[in-house]
Parts: C-alpha cells; sequence; structure tokens
C-alpha cells in the first residue's frame, strides 16, 4: 500500500508543478482578468468585421470584373449584364420599394 501511496503522492506533485506552470503561461494572465478579456475580445470583434468587410468588397469587385468580361458568351453574357446593373443600380434604388 506504500508503494501506491508514494506512486500517488509523485503524481499530485507533477500536477501541481504542471497546474503552476499554466496559471504562469501569458494566456492565463491576459483572461484572468475581466476586463483585459472584454477589451481583448472587443479587438477581436473589430479585426474579425473588418476583415469580413475588406473581403467581401474585395471579392465582389472582383466579380463584378469577371462577369463584365463574360459579355462575349451570348448565353451567360445577358445574364452577366443584368447581375452587373443590378450591383450598380442597388445604391439607386425606387423609393417606392424601400420600406
Amino acid at each position: 500500500m506504500s508503494d501506491t501511496d508514494d506512486i500517488l503522492a509523485q503524481d499530485i506533485r507533477k500536477l501541481q508543478t504542471e497546474v503552476r506552470r499554466l496559471n504562469n503561461h501569458r494566456f492565463m494572465r491576459i483572461h484572468n482578468s475581466t476586463l483585459t478579456l472584454v477589451w481583448f475580445q472587443f479587438l477581436r470583434g473589430l479585426a474579425f468585421g473588418l476583415g469580413t468587410v475588406i473581403g467581401a468588397s474585395a471579392l465582389v469587385s472582383v466579380l463584378v470584373v469577371l462577369l463584365s468580361q463574360v459579355e462575349v458568351i451570348p448565353i451567360i453574357g445577358d445574364y452577366a449584364t443584368q447581375i452587373i446593373r443590378e450591383i450598380e443600380g442597388g445604391a439607386e434604388a425606387n423609393p417606392s420599394e424601400r420600406r
């Protein structure tokens, strides 16, 4: 029974050492304070939102450029022209359609 107690005591010491090491880690120190955590998550959300807007803008602009080149193909060209008109005219929507 003494051997199992010694092994258990050694395991507990190892666990204590690891917990101490993890608590001293930079990630835990940053997230230990509620104010720091809120500030970090706020900045993370701003970066995510900004990246989403920039990425979507780049994707739409590339799509418009590609669709404007497709006018040569007869069947797809009509659809592409209609989509481009919708995108360009989206800001100039009829006041009667707004609610």
